[in-house]
């Protein structure tokens, strides 16, 4: 399958950049270059990329405001948020607007290509300085359980499923899951596929959020980053 990609930057050089990377992947197509939000929004309605490179500083709609209308508009894209400012405040931003990964444009051509063809499998793409930072924060605002109810897609998993997310939750590996659980790993991939179906979530940074909201991991516990991968 040949990755379809639109790349949205207010740096002309930069997208050139990007575009020449892109095309020497046999299995990935730039199909459009956006200057700013609004133009990127527009290409995303009538292109409907698989992957957007988005950059967050663009004149008129920023990257996170034109992030959030391409998932409206555009729910099978996924976009992989860019930016020279490894600020917390944008990587938050841009995954609560329903972007699917976040690096800086200081990252090195072949990670970028990995992230590329992560994010267009369905998984996320987080640092995991950005992840443990991201839990840390979202961790007080967990409902302690006292009358709480748990959300009802819940009961659409199966028992193996469940434990599969909790493990998730922790913030564990495949591999590591399936060596915890005595499964292969292809079986983990495939439970993970239909949890996420399941659940209606688009990728593994919202399945561990998920497990944390319905308290299937405690909060008091420390987790290691969400590794990036399916």
């Amino acid at each position: 399958m040949t990755i379809r990609i639109l790349i949205a930057d207010d740096e002309g050089l930069l997208r050139m950049a990007f575009s020449t990377i892109l095309e020497a992947q046999p299995d990935m197509a730039p199909v459009g270059e956006a200057a700013d939000g609004v133009q990127a929004v527009r290409l995303a309605r009538e292109l409907r990329p698989d992957v957007v490179l988005m950059d967050v500083r663009m004149p008129g709609t920023d990257g996170i405001e034109a992030t959030r209308q391409v998932i409206r508009i555009s729910p099978q894209s996924r976009v992989l948020i860019l930016t020279t400012f490894d600020l917390d405040e944008y990587a938050f931003a841009g995954l609560n607007a329903g972007a699917s990964g976040f690096l800086l444009k200081n990252t090195r051509p072949e990670e970028l290509l990995t992230a590329i063809r992560s994010v267009a499998a369905g998984d996320a793409v987080v640092s995991p300085r950005i992840t443990r930072r991201l839990l840390e924060n979202f961790r007080p605002h967990i409902p302690d359980g006292s009358g709480a109810d748990r959300d009802e897609r819940l009961s659409r998993l199966s028992a193996r499923e469940r434990e599969v997310l909790v493990q998730v939750g922790r913030g564990r590996s495949n591999t590591e899951i399936a060596a915890t659980l005595y499964l292969a790993e292809a079986t983990v991939k495939s439970h993970l596929g239909r949890i996420l179906h399941k659940l209606e979530l688009r990728d593994r940074i919202q399945a561990v959020i998920f497990a944390y909201e319905n308290r299937l991991v405690h909060p008091s516990r420390s987790p290691t980053a969400p590794r990036t991968e399916r």
